[in-house]
């Protein structure tokens, strides 16, 4: 199913790496929005539907550590199968995925969470290299910049105030 021409670099490449940084607040406790992230089945739910994003993987899936998760997604009407690894796992305070294998020769993303007054902070930074970047950069800088303000836009729906989470 990974086919060697998918596969991502081991290593952060040393030139070309884009770094996005977005933050937001929502207004739920720490605890309840890590326990939120940790469900793997709601990154569906986080992600636009042009990109028809869907975890292959057995639900449910125990984060961890070393927990590899495959996934599906089109970027312009063309399947891609995404395998990421979680690198890092710190319950209450971050964990970090990695590409193995997918669109990206470079990604990492580092999930990061801060309680503040009335809720949490969501942190997200995220490094990556498009394949074909000189061709594709500017496109995949935007459509990354897009998925993350539509990320951030629809978190508040899903953790609201009243502590009635709203997907699984």
């Amino acid at each position: 199913m990974w086919r060697d021409h998918l596969s991502a670099q081991l290593e952060r490449p040393i030139r070309g790496v884009h770094t996005l940084h977005t933050e937001t607040i929502v207004p739920a406790s720490i605890d309840r929005t890590f326990a939120f992230f940790s469900d793997a089945r709601n990154l569906e739910h986080l992600t636009p539907p042009w990109l028809r994003f869907r975890i292959m993987t057995p639900q449910p899936i125990a984060m961890a550590a070393g927990t590899l998760i495959d996934y599906r997604i089109a970027v312009y009407g063309v399947g891609i199968p995404w395998r990421t690894r979680i690198d890092e796992w710190e319950p209450g305070v971050r964990f970090v995925d990695r590409q193995i294998a997918g669109p990206y020769l470079w990604w990492r993303h580092d999930h990061r969470f801060e309680a503040v007054d009335g809720g949490t902070r969501v942190i997200d930074r995220v490094e990556f290299l498009p394949r074909a970047a000189m061709l594709s950069g500017w496109l995949v800088r935007r459509d990354v910049s897009r998925i993350f303000a539509f990320r951030h836009s629809v978190l508040a729906q899903f953790l609201p105030a009243d502590g009635t989470d709203r997907c699984v």
